[in-house]
Parts: C-alpha cells; sequence; structure tokens
C-alpha cells in the first residue's frame, strides 16, 4: 500500500512512525518531509497542491494525509477528490472552520456551541472604536486568518488592545490573516487540547492533552507553534469531559450536519475549562503539532485501519495505552524570532524514547538544524513523573550549537 503524507513536520514524522509501527509493509511518501521521515520513507520535493496530485495520480497512491492547515484551506481535498484520488481531511469549506476564525465564532454561535462572547471587524477604524468603549480588561484579540498559531493576543489594557488592533490590521504583521480580527472575552481558567476523528456521521475523541504555547517556562514570553505537550491532560477530569460531550462535541457534529459540512478527517478542539464551564476556544481541521506527537505513542489501535474506516463512513473505536506521554519541544535558540540554522545535531543514536524531527535536515551523514522546532523528544510511563522523566533524560542527551528547550514542560 502507497501512502503520501503532506507536510514537513513533527507531527507528519509522529503520523508516518505510527502507520510504519502497525503496518510494516506500507510504501511511506512525504512531502516534503524532513530528516526524520526519509529514515522511514521516501522525500519528495513537492510544493503545490498540483504537483502533489499529479504524483498520487501517475504513482497510484492509495491514501493521502494533510498535516498541514494551508494546503486544507486552499483545497487539496476538493482538488484530490475530483481526481477520484483518495485522501483524509475537510473539503475546502469546511477547513474554513480553522481558517477563519470568524466563520468558525459564527458557526459556534449559530449551533450553540459554548464559546467566549465576541466582536468581529473588518475594519481597523471599527475595530479601534469598539476597544475605546471597553471598560473590562483583559480581552483576546484574534486574526481571523492563519498565523501559524502565533495570530492570538490577550490584551491586558486599552493601550495593549490598542496597539494588537493596530499591529494585526494597519501594519500587517500576520499578513492577510488579520484582514479581519475576532475581539473575545477574555475566559479564566486552564486549557486543554482534544484531537478527533470526525467519520461525517460521528465525531470520536483523543485522549486529552496540555500544550506549552510560551516560549518561556512559567508561560512567559512570546507565543510559539508549541514546546511541548502532555497526555493525558492531568486536570481535565470525566466531569469535564462530559460536559465537553454535551456543550461541544455534540453541538458541534449536529452543526456540521445541518450545514453541509461533513467530511472525513481531524477535528482539533481548544478548549478552556473555568469555573463557570468548558468553553471552546477554536477548531483545527488537522492533526496538532506537538499534540500528534504526545497521542500517538499512546495509541494502541492502528491508526491506518482507522483513517480507512472514516473514509468509509464506518464507525470505529479507539484503544489506548493507560500511561502518560511527556513530549519536549528542542528548539533554535532566537525561536520563535530570528535564528541560525545549519548546526549538526549530535547524540541522536543515543535516545532510547520516541524521537521526532522537526526542523531538521540530513546533509551527506550528518542531521543539521533546518527550523525554529528541531526536534520532539516523547517520554512515556506509567505517572506523568516518570514520562517526565524520561524526555528529560533522552533530550539531555542531544546537543547542537544554541539549543533550547523548556524545563518544565508538564509542570502542573
Amino acid at each position: 500500500m502507497k501512502i503520501l503524507i503532506v507536510g514537513s513536520g513533527g507531527r507528519e514524522h509522529a503520523i508516518g512512525w505510527k502507520i510504519k509501527q502497525d503496518n510494516p509493509n506500507v510504501e511511506l511518501f512525504f512531502s516534503v518531509g524532513n530528516a526524520g521521515t526519509q529514515a522511514i520513507g521516501e522525500n519528495l520535493g513537492l510544493k503545490t497542491i498540483a504537483e502533489l496530485k499529479e504524483f498520487a495520480k501517475t504513482n497510484e497512491v492509495d491514501l493521502t494525509i494533510v498535516g498541514p492547515e494551508m494546503e486544507l484551506v486552499d483545497g487539496i481535498v476538493d482538488e484530490f477528490k475530483t481526481a477520484g484520488l483518495e485522501i483524509f481531511g475537510p473539503h475546502q469549506q469546511a477547513a474554513a472552520l480553522e481558517g477563519s476564525k470568524v466563520f468558525a465564532k459564527e458557526f459556534m454561535q449559530k449551533h450553540g456551541v459554548k464559546t467566549a462572547s465576541y466582536q468581529t471587524f473588518r475594519y481597523f477604524v471599527d475595530a479601534k472604536e469598539y476597544v475605546e468603549s471597553l471598560e473590562t480588561f483583559p480581552v483576546v484579540i484574534k486574526a481571523s486568518g492563519l498565523a501559524a498559531g502565533k495570530g492570538v493576543i490577550i490584551a491586558q489594557d486599552k493601550f495593549e488592545a490598542h496597539e494588537a488592533v493596530k499591529d494585526m490590521m494597519d501594519d500587517k504583521s500576520f499578513g492577510d490573516a488579520g484582514d479581519e480580527v475576532v475581539i473575545e472575552q477574555f475566559l479564566e481558567g486552564f486549557e486543554c487540547s482534544i484531537l478527533s476523528i470526525y467519520n461525517g456521521k460521528e465525531i470520536v475523541p483523543f485522549i486529552s492533552a496540555k500544550d506549552h504555547k510560551k516560549i518561556g517556562e512559567g508561560e512567559t514570553g512570546l507565543n510559539t507553534g508549541g514546546m511541548g505537550v502532555i497526555a493525558p491532560n492531568p486536570l481535565f477530569t470525566d466531569a469535564h469531559f462530559q460536559e465537553f460531550v454535551k456543550d461541544i462535541l455534540e453541538p458541534t457534529a449536529k452543526g456540521l450536519a445541518e450545514d453541509g459540512l461533513t467530511f472525513s478527517g481531524i477535528i482539533f478542539f481548544g478548549l478552556m475549562i473555568t469555573d463557570s464551564g468548558v468553553y471552546l476556544l477554536e477548531y483545527n481541521v488537522r492533526f496538532g503539532d506537538p499534540e500528534t506527537e504526545a497521542v500517538l505513542p499512546l495509541m494502541n489501535s492502528n491508526l491506518l485501519e482507522i483513517i480507512q474506516k472514516s473514509n468509509q463512513g464506518e464507525s470505529f473505536q479507539i484503544d489506548w495505552e493507560n500511561q502518560h506521554a511527556c513530549c519536549v519541544v528542542m528548539a533554535s535558540g532566537g525561536y520563535p524570532g530570528n535564528y541560525d540554522k545549519g548546526f549538526e545535531i549530535r547524540g541522536l543514536d543515543s535516545v532510547e524514547a520516541p524521537l521526532f524531527i522537526a526542523g531538521a535536515s540530513a546533509m551527506a551523514s550528518k542531521v543539521v538544524t533546518s527550523g525554529g522546532r528541531v526536534l520532539n523528544v516523547v517520554g512515556l510511563g506509567d505517572s506523568l513523573e516518570e514520562a517526565r522523566n524520561q524526555a528529560y533524560e533522552n533530550i539531555k542527551k542531544i546537543h547542537f550549537d544554541y539549543e533550547y528547550y523548556r524545563e518544565d514542560i508538564g509542570k502542573v
């Protein structure tokens, strides 16, 4: 069986690793891949949807799995299906649940999905006027479009809110993503991530996870694509889960059916758990990164079989290992700002834990840094403490110039 995985990060390495573990005879292709995916499949230099589609047709690829959000928002699933190719992911209209925060919030409001109150703005002058009228802070300001997980500012006062709106809408710090902004109520509590697979009829949730988003320890500094993850989230109780199902998951499934947005793919729920209940912060419609790297090593079920059943609209269950995972991200010094790359990574062969490459390339006989988030090391254990210890024992074996990682991942 031939499988094409679109993307080049740790998420794609983890997806390929999991599929290969359960199905050793599959032939994996990655585009564009990295040094980690190269070890389990063939890396391709294809970047456009047209190139990917032509490769899948010419090489009789049996299934394509899409990692990044951009290709989904650009309509890769529609293109592949029109060409009669099997692909896992939402069509372009449904991908707007991630591609447009305005579209997502309107969907939530329409279908009674529990979320923070909000206002949306298309013009800077209107957003500025609204900020001037606010009396309660902090508030959350979001660029509506795709901003690599960084287009969210929590403004502590009127000045910060004004600066955030100006930065997004007037100065275009996130490009076209800031053409529209959402200004919403700030919710106090703790966050939780829940990946799920949607087969067009029902949404089957994964175990919970907790993402560490900030660059600095103690959740300080700039937002990143994620500096580490633990799974399951120890703060997320059975009662929270039942509330999530009733107030968020079920209304989402009902709303997708009512709006004709059904598909086979991933739905990622970004949650905030407060004293007044469980709220939905955002939808993603692809595997989260680095959540995927933490949860897939705990999955006992065959991921490929689940995806195939989902694509056929069949029911399925997911079996999980009764363990904990702690994923620690090793990054280039300076990330998420400017950073240098091309440094040799030493010690990879000594790691005795799941290791997923994100921003690193093979160069001759060496592996060198090529991105901001360089790699993910995942510790597993019967307790969170055991998983943390394993992750940090192994990450300390890896070295490259200007390396950086947080030492508090998994502390709750």
